[in-house]
């Protein structure tokens, strides 16, 4: 075989396997690219929320507790709303068209606000401020459920505080992509965040 000859078939068979290599990390590259930017979104989306909700409620915490329990719209948990409303257009966030007549009262202290129009997936936007919530004066670590349900204080004095809880619809990509490899991912499908403040007055 002359040398020439040689090196023209090795030169040959060179772009066609740069194509196989290719074809093969392709999907990989998607993944991780795809992966990077849905990851990182859905971390921002839940740090604003977290901000959001712990502005909201001190900002109800510092307000006279003295217009609840009541079954029209207090002025503290209008308040607490309208910041979160003032910090979704201050930050691009769709508030999915929520309105403060869509407010729902479950007695005695929580108002229930629910949105899911404006183009936002899944259940939307929804939003809970239990002005009356309570949690054991020596517990040092209270996690409120997303739902603002106050904790049994048991013996202890209770500590009347505010609670806001953000539960926002968030779109993964990730999910998708991720079956270009053959895999199935389970994403939750909302964003939530819990803030609690103790009432001032």
């Amino acid at each position: 075989m002359r040398p020439q000859s040689h090196f023209r078939r090795i030169l040959g068979e060179e772009p066609g396997s740069q194509l196989v290599e290719f074809a093969v990390t392709l999907p990989l590259l998607v993944v991780f690219v795809v992966g990077i930017f849905d990851f990182s979104g859905a971390f921002t989306i839940k740090q604003k929320l977290t901000n959001a909700a712990r502005d909201a409620a001190r900002v109800a915490a510092a307000d006279p507790a003295s217009d609840i329990p009541s079954s029209s719209l207090p002025a503290s948990v209008t308040d607490a709303y309208q910041d979160i409303i003032n910090y979704f257009a201050a930050n691009q966030m769709n508030n999915c068209g929520m309105t403060a007549s869509s407010g729902v009262l479950t007695p005695p202290t929580t108002w229930n606000f629910s949105a899911s129009g404006s183009g936002c997936p899944g259940t939307g936007l929804t939003i809970i401020i239990n002005r009356g919530y309570y949690f054991p004066e020596n517990s040092t670590s209270v996690t409120p459920s997303v739902t603002c349900q106050p904790p049994n204080p048991g013996s202890q004095t209770a500590v009347i505080a505010t609670c806001v809880s953000i539960q926002y619809a968030y779109a993964w990509r990730f999910g998708n992509v991720a079956s270009l490899l053959g895999s199935t991912v389970a994403l939750p499908s909302t964003l939530s965040v819990t803030a609690v403040a103790m009432n001032e007055n």
